[in-house]
């Protein structure tokens, strides 16, 4: 953008959202020294003119605001035209002449009128409402119905996209061998993915499994504390079998 015009876009909030818009639309602002005393200025477009006569040497568009108030497209055909909203003028009413060069007049001998109205451009004065009518023609004309254009430049008819895409359809449809390893390598695709699903179960049915056999093993008593037990019971019944003989008379020590 030219240093001379980038305070054009700072300072006043209408023209930091059109320069925001700018930004995102990958507009930039080309205006010359010349232009800009002049109180032109000139933006270029990432959109190719295609237009024919211009597709060997197709460069980007470009469009401008003048202070007259008018808003050119400057480079999209054989010479530049108005963006400007077209708006229908007052009628205005002139003497019928015949081609005898006299007037006409009607069956009661009172003149006769005929209408004329002229299409003229709709101009607009102030800089800043040239600049965000730019930048929504630009949006609706340029980016939205040549949306297919604006990545490289190059139009790609919706006709030629949908021929292509036919032929392309035919062509698999009439590849029998390419359909039917495609369908072999679909149904493949959905064991593996019912194998899968089997397993995924089976793996969470043994996971509730060891939770389940991890809480009975919680509860139990250890090894170690019943061998303890069993020891001690052992000895119990031991001592009561104890005893001793007196005179010849057994007798169990309690």
């Amino acid at each position: 953008m030219k240093e001379n015009n980038k305070w054009k876009y700072q300072g006043d909030s209408r023209y930091e959202k059109v320069y925001e818009k700018m930004q995102l639309l990958g507009i930039q602002d080309i205006t010359t020294d010349r232009q800009h005393k002049n109180g032109t200025i000139t933006w270029r477009l990432p959109i190719k003119n295609y237009w024919p006569g211009n597709k060997e040497n197709a460069t980007n568009i470009e469009v401008a605001s003048f202070s007259t108030g008018y808003v050119r497209n400057q480079n999209s055909g054989y010479s530049n035209y108005q963006l400007n909203k077209r708006c229908e003028s007052e009628p205005q009413y002139y003497k019928s002449v015949n081609k005898n060069g006299d007037y006409d007049k009607d069956w009661c001998g009172r003149p006769l009128y005929t209408q004329f109205t002229t299409r003229s451009c709709k101009l607009i004065p102030i800089e800043i409402d040239r600049l965000e009518y730019l930048i929504s023609y630009c949006l609706k004309n340029y980016y939205i119905k040549r949306a297919n254009e604006v990545a490289d430049g190059k139009l790609i008819p919706k006709w030629t996209h949908e021929w292509e895409l036919e032929k392309a359809n035919g062509t698999y449809s009439e590849n029998t061998g390419a359909m039917a390893r495609i369908n072999d390598l679909e149904e493949k695709l959905d064991a593996m993915t019912e194998d899968r699903d089997c397993k995924s179960d089976r793996i969470t049915n043994l996971s509730l499994q060891y939770e389940v056999l991890q809480n009975k093993l919680s509860n139990a008593i250890s090894p170690t504390k019943y061998e303890s037990v069993k020891r001690e019971l052992a000895e119990a019944k031991v001592r009561q079998d104890v005893s001793v003989i007196v005179n010849g008379h057994r007798y169990k020590v309690i």
